[in-house]
């Protein structure tokens, strides 16, 4: 009998953990945001916002998806730092913004790194009239299959697009909600 009530209490903690979990992932108050969402960088996301016009909060929000803030970051098609830029991409902006001296290690430095991307979403955003679905579209499966898309009046035909979009819209409402101070936005 013992071992029974032993077992009914574990299981009876274990749910109610699991059910406040449950609860704190669906409601997401910002202090639990921070623990899953942490913003680093904030001067630099906000000073470049800022001198891209870009939320700073989509900004963050880009980030995050793309490496989780990890500088280091590196994906297997060769895509680096905080914003995952291609070399070649990183190279061609940084010829356009009045670079001459392109390096591929800058693109783990936050300050450049940072730099392009902002750069790039903001000429996205451009590019697609602000529409913010179709920039976030391009930056992840490139402007080549957009553009394609767009040209067949097809939607995004990737479906880890589709997903990456979702991303990074419901992750830009996080930081909104959870870094308002921190990312320079009025309450």
């Amino acid at each position: 009998m013992h071992a029974l009530r032993r077992l009914t209490l574990v299981g009876a903690v274990v749910a109610a953990a699991i059910g406040a979990f449950l609860y704190l992932q669906r409601t997401e108050p910002p202090w639990w945001a921070r623990l899953w969402f942490p913003l680093r960088y904030a001067s630099i996301v906000r000073g470049h916002a800022a001198n891209y016009r870009l939320n700073p909060a989509l900004l963050a929000a880009v980030i995050e998806e793309e490496s989780k803030f990890n500088t280091d970051a590196r994906s297997p098609t060769g895509a680096l730092g905080l914003m995952q830029l291609q070399p070649t991409t990183a190279k061609g902006i940084a010829i356009r913004t009045g670079g001459s001296r392109f390096v591929v290690s800058d693109l783990y430095k936050p300050e450049i790194n940072v730099r392009y991307g902002a750069w790039y979403l903001r000429h996205l955003l451009d590019k697609y009239h602000g529409d913010e679905r179709t920039a976030l579209a391009a930056y992840n499966a490139g402007q080549e299959n957009v553009d394609r898309w767009l040209a067949k009046h097809e939607p995004v035909q990737f479906p880890e697009t589709r997903a990456y979009v979702s991303r990074v819209e419901r992750l830009k409402g996080i930081y909104r909600r959870t870094y308002p101070g921190q990312l320079g936005l009025k309450g």
